[in-house]
């Protein structure tokens, strides 16, 4: 699904920079995880990834507010801004429970080209993140920012965060609450993914998950995320924990903005 489907204004201007053209899906890549589990890179080196993953064909980059403020803004020529407005650490009684740490407002201050907000449906605090998600929303209307949601089925009540049936509700949960993109599990297979996409009407992104040991099973899901139909991937982990960083976005790259790989050209 193309990324500026039925959104208009300052929206549209700002969500075109995570697209790229209209028969290209697109490739985000997270870095929010110093937050949760802690530092991703010594130094200067989370300027020198960005720069890496820029060069090697990423669209976008999740970053937190704060840490945002230490990135050089000629990264940015290339690579669009998302910066994450909720957290947690690894550390809390309830990792489940993600909070507001920052505003909309800050966001456009750094340059934001959009936003994103963490919802996890199951959670103990499910109620809150809902209402948070649905506030960050209309701040978004307000300004003119496309919003993120990274909707999650996980929690106590989650037996399986990959069901079909309980992603698809997390997608549409992020749609029916203002979201413009969404970013869920993979579902496992084509098949139920393209079930998945096909309810949702705003553009559906699969989340990277947790380091994989082989790269050939990474790029495999991958082309079959982009085969169902998803606007594209947000890999992160599999991505900044690489031994060649560039190496692997590139590879990733090729995949996502291959237009014969999207759902539309299949016979």
């Amino acid at each position: 699904m193309e990324l500026t489907t039925n959104i208009v204004g300052g929206k549209r201007m700002r969500i075109t920079r995570l697209g790229r053209e209209k028969d290209s899906g697109t490739f985000i890549v997270p870095m929010d995880h110093s937050v949760t589990v802690g530092p991703i890179a010594d130094g200067d080196g989370l300027n020198r990834m960005l720069d890496v993953i820029s060069r090697n064909g990423a669209d976008g980059v999740v970053l937190h507010a704060g840490r945002a403020r230490f990135a050089e803004p000629e990264l940015f020529r290339h690579l669009a801004l998302i910066v994450h407005l909720s957290a947690s650490t690894a550390q809390a009684p309830d990792t489940d429970e993600k909070v507001l740490v920052a505003q909309v407002e800050l966001a456009l201050e750094l340059g934001a080209d959009a936003v994103s907000v963490h919802v996890n449906l199951g959670s103990d605090t499910e109620s809150a993140q809902l209402a948070d998600l649905g506030r960050v929303a209309a701040r978004c209307t307000r300004w003119g920012v496309p919003l993120l949601a990274m909707v999650y089925p996980r929690g106590p009540r989650i037996a399986d965060p990959s069901d079909p049936e309980l992603v698809a509700h997390a997608a549409n949960v992020a749609a029916d609450l203002g979201a413009d993109m969404v970013k869920t599990p993979y579902t496992g297979s084509t098949e139920t993914m393209t079930a998945v996409v096909d309810t949702c009407p705003i553009p559906v992104f699969t989340a990277g998950g947790s380091r994989v040991d082989g790269e050939s099973q990474l790029y495999g899901s991958i082309r079959q995320v982009m085969r169902a139909g998803a606007a594209g991937v947000a890999v992160g982990r599999n991505v900044f924990q690489a031994k060649d960083v560039g190496r692997v976005t590139r590879e990733i790259s090729d995949i996502v903005h291959d237009a014969s790989s999207l759902k539309q050209n299949i016979a």
